[in-house]
């Protein structure tokens, strides 16, 4: 069995991001799916801090200070973008104006709540920012992330024990080692990594699966 890496998670879940959509793409991870989006497709990539019409990450040394992300990461703006106040930033993502964010998470339970803010630490620094505004208001939440911690504990539970961004509100899972979706019935796999058995992909994860791969 081969995890995938970030670049190639990152590839995976730009695949699925279809013509014309309006993306918020989270701090993190999600970031590098920027870089992979297919070029065949028109796609409005939106950040929190007041852009639409993102590009990929500019070349070493072509960076402008002034153009930015809202994890401060350097980006560009293709023809047609814009910049506009926080304030209408943040009513396009409460207003139900985005088709597809993707976040970052801490964990993921079956029923779709997302922890990605804060693992509840004496020692955590608070750092919503607009996840909550982006779990509630897009019409698509997708989740990247590795699919256990540094630890081996597995990311995918049937709980949320960490403070909640969102609840109910994830529809697919993309990690390194799977991709599962989300529906009334539970999780169903959809991807494997080459290599991975279905009954080794359950034992790593904290929530029980189905197989319904296509």
């Amino acid at each position: 069995m081969k995890r995938l890496t970030r670049e190639q998670l990152a590839a995976r879940v730009a695949a699925d991001i279809h013509e014309g959509a309006y993306v918020n793409l989270g701090i993190g991870l999600p970031t590098l799916v920027g870089n992979y989006l297919p070029r065949d497709r028109e796609i409005f990539l939106h950040s929190e801090n007041g852009l639409l019409g993102m590009g990929p990450a500019p070349a070493p040394g072509e960076e402008d200070p002034d153009l930015i992300n809202a994890g401060k990461q350097p980006v560009t703006l293709l023809t047609g973008g814009c910049y506009f106040h926080h304030g209408d930033s943040f009513g396009m993502m409460r207003g139900g104006h985005l088709d597809i964010c993707v976040l970052g998470a801490f964990q993921v339970s079956v029923t779709g709540d997302l922890a990605n803010w804060s693992t509840g630490g004496a020692d955590a620094i608070p750092a919503v920012g607009g996840a909550m505004d982006l779990a509630v208001g897009a019409k698509r939440v997708l989740v990247m992330m590795e699919h256990q911690t540094r630890a081996g504990e597995s990311k995918i539970v049937e709980r949320c024990t960490y403070p909640l961004t969102g609840v109910g509100c994830v529809a697919r899972v993309y990690t390194d080692l799977a991709v599962i979706d989300i529906v009334s019935g539970g999780m169903v796999v959809r991807e494997m990594v080459d290599g991975l058995a279905f009954a080794e992909l359950q034992r790593l994860t904290a929530a029980p699966l189905t197989m319904g791969m296509r």
